[in-house]
């Protein structure tokens, strides 16, 4: 799950803005004034609709600065009263009032920061660079205000139970790791780092969507598209006339490394083009280019966790996580790259030998990776990628395959809504039904791509489950599938149809969210855990009643044949060396940008890249990391620094948790129901390892990973 700025800050307190200190005795924070403009602002309110779900059709981009400025006044008015209050802290006037601190101000920054990601505009990243800051300066002055850490302090912790005691203990963690011990001074050195951290995220978003944008690659000759079918050249034509490319054809990146369209280019000269101009997108040394920005974040990063305490940046972001140190996370690492790199050398050479064997005379190189490695696997397992695409609508798969294996493992069921407005017309909503027949919950998604969106799948919150406000999920799942030429399908790889599944595996998380807070429901949970649901949804796509429902022929409406089915099973643990490689190698290289203790550590961005992967072993050129530093947008931009191996630890938990499934009867409601008491239903609300290994009965185990991939026996 791709964490956004505001998706992922729209907790109890988050995103607030910079004011007068709240920590000077004498200052009078007054309540905000509601004018008659500000009294017609949709933000002001709650949603008159279902769930309060957001009024797209009322909410205007000049909503959002006059709804951010009352906002940020309301929640610090709000903060002042709890602080000034006479009374002994309890949990309800002290503890309660912060969860539910800043609701003008959570309703308007959840729905603007979906708009920056997948919507945006200038006017939107102009007014996310301006209140950046503002929002990282207001939440310090939450975390770091003296009185109100003291009143959280003087609760009598031992005496709550519940989900109120883990509130408690959460809050306390979470003023710690912010710093709320420090030193005055410390704290206004802390502060100055945050709002520049917080600029330059934001500034690199908004470079590398740009990059992204402009980096695609336009080509004049058709025959160069040799091996593309006619509908992806005339989806390439499509978007070359969008971009102002009238008669050529525009090769739109997207946010990874190797780009799909290199599994049937024949053109090498084109794909070698491609692949470059993927890799070079933020690096052309133009108003894109995101290398400055990348290096001073590192800079500061350090700098902040230095701040704290901590030696470097990976030790200071781990403290609330599954993983205790970065010890642990890169040994984790380390065990999955030593088989992961020894089985990519031997796929390579079986590459390479096809290439010799079609006596081409060249060593294979990263853009040739997957065009060879697509006939290797034809020719192992007589499989064709071409051949399984007519089988993968995308609404199909949606509504017969993801949907429908949530029907049979979990009992809930889905209606197509058209009534609520959305905020683009490629978004489609659906009504979630409980298994009792209760309404549960409402869902929108997003399949394709666009030029103002950004790169990447991620699933997000309009509005969170909490049993204290009386909500229910409102949530968004976001693609970026290419979309087809007028009147054309939607056909997807399976690759695609596994994003579609891993997605929905975080909806599920926040469907099922049974929580009283929103700070500990559903999916506000360590980022080494919140992928595990996702992850583990993948599987229902290869189980073999999913895949007979929903693998049908978009022309001949009949389903897949076996043979197809039983080679696509064969066929599951191809190529695992290379996606491994690429994926251990990059949270390698985010690991170790954030693991440096001393600033002379720290090179210019291609040079540490460089250094990182020779040193840990990742010297294939032909199998580079899944997003090379300059477009690693998750670290960046994102909220993974210091925690992209979190895919790979939640992946451990997801191989244990899914061989558990098997051994007790495989996709039967028992088990679905069990599975959403244990795991999709406690959010953040209990101790996570021992919730797994209740689940369980015991601790993950690294074999059933290896095995899934090939790796081991």
């Amino acid at each position: 799950m791709k964490r956004l700025p505001g998706l992922l800050l729209i907790s109890a307190l988050t995103v607030t803005s910079a004011c007068t200190t709240m920590n000077d005795k004498n200052t009078q924070i007054e309540a905000p004034v509601m004018d008659a403009a500000l009294a017609s602002n949709p933000f002001m309110t709650k949603s008159k609709l279902q769930y309060q779900a957001p009024e797209f059709d009322k909410i205007k981009d000049e909503h959002f600065r006059p709804a951010f400025e009352y906002g940020l006044k309301q929640q610090l008015f709000e903060i002042h009263k709890i602080t000034s209050n006479p009374d002994a802290p309890t949990f309800e006037n002290t503890l309660a009032a912060l969860e539910n601190s800043g609701e003008v101000l959570k309703r308007a920054s959840i729905v603007f920061f979906n708009f920056t990601s997948a919507n945006t505009n200038p006017a939107l990243q102009k007014l996310e660079e301006e209140f950046a800051p503002k929002f990282a300066a207001q939440e310090d002055q939450i975390y770091l205000n003296d009185k109100l850490y003291k009143r959280i302090k003087a609760i009598k912790i031992n005496e709550l139970t519940g989900e109120d005691k883990r509130l408690a203990e959460y809050y306390i963690q979470k003023f710690e790791i912010a710093g709320a011990d420090l030193s005055p001074e410390k704290k206004e050195e802390l502060k100055k780092v945050n709002e520049e951290l917080a600029t330059l995220s934001t500034q690199f978003s908004n470079k590398l969507l740009e990059a992204r944008k402009q980096g695609g690659l336009v080509i004049s000759d058709v025959k160069e598209l040799d091996g593309l079918s006619a509908d992806e050249i005339a989806a390439a034509a499509a978007d070359a006339k969008a971009a102002g490319h009238e008669g050529k054809y525009l090769l739109a990146l997207q946010n990874t490394t190797q780009q799909p369209l290199l599994q049937n280019l024949k053109n090498r000269s084109t794909r070698e083009k491609l692949f470059k101009a993927s890799w070079t997108r933020a690096e052309k040394g133009d108003a894109n280019d995101t290398r400055v920005i990348l290096e001073k974040q590192a800079r500061l990063r350090l700098q902040k966790a230095q701040l704290l305490g901590k030696k470097s940046f990976a030790e200071w972001k781990l403290q609330d996580q599954m993983a205790p140190d970065p010890a642990a996370a890169m040994n984790l690492l380390a065990q999955l790259a030593a088989p992961a790199v020894e089985t990519a050398k031997r796929e390579s050479a079986e590459i390479q030998a096809l290439i010799d064997k079609q006596k081409a005379e060249f060593t294979v190189a990263p853009w040739d990776w997957n065009f060879y490695a697509e006939q290797v696997r034809k020719a192992k397992y007589d499989l064709d990628e071409n051949e399984i695409k007519p089988y993968f609508e995308v609404n199909t798969v949606l509504e017969k395959g993801v949907f429908y294996a949530a029907e049979q493992f979990y009992g809930i069921t889905f209606k197509k809504r058209t009534d609520l407005p959305v905020y683009h017309p490629d978004v489609i909503t659906y009504e979630v039904f409980d298994r009792d027949g209760k309404s549960l919950a409402i869902y929108y998604l997003d399949f394709y791509t666009r030029s103002n969106k950004s790169g990447g799948a991620w699933m997000g919150n309009f509005v969170d489950q909490s049993h204290a406000l009386n909500q229910k999920p409102v949530i968004t799942n976001v693609f970026n599938y290419q979309k087809p030429a007028p009147g054309k399908p939607s056909l997807i790889s399976y690759d695609d149809v596994s994003t579609m599944f891993h997605e929905f595996g975080h909806t599920l998380h926040g469907l099922f969210a049974n929580q009283k807070y929103v700070s500990v429901s559903g999916t506000n949970t360590p980022r080494d855990f919140v992928e595990f649901p996702s992850q583990i949804n993948e599987f229902f796509a290869l189980e073999p009643s999913v895949l007979k429902n929903y693998a049908i022929h978009y022309q001949t409406k009949k389903p897949m044949p076996q043979t197809l089915v039983d080679k696509i099973k064969k066929a599951s643990s191809f190529n695992q060396g290379y996606s491994t490689t690429e994926l251990v190698s990059a949270a390698t290289l985010d690991m170790n940008w954030h693991s440096v203790t001393d600033e002379s550590q720290l090179l210019p961005a291609l040079e540490f890249e460089k250094k990182v992967l020779n040193q840990y072993g990742f010297n294939l050129p032909q199998v580079p990391p899944r997003y090379h530093s300059p477009y690693f947008a998750h670290i960046w931009g994102g909220g993974y620094s210091a925690g992209y191996y979190a895919y790979m630890w939640s992946d451990v938990l997801n191989a244990a948790a899914w061989d558990y499934i098997v051994k007790n009867g495989g996709m039967t409601r028992a088990n679905g129901d069990r599975f959403r008491e244990y795991i999709l239903s406690v959010g953040n609300s209990v101790d996570l390892n021992k919730a797994f290994k209740d689940y369980t009965g015991k601790d993950p185990d690294l074999k059933p990973l290896l095995r899934n991939k090939g790796f081991i026996k």
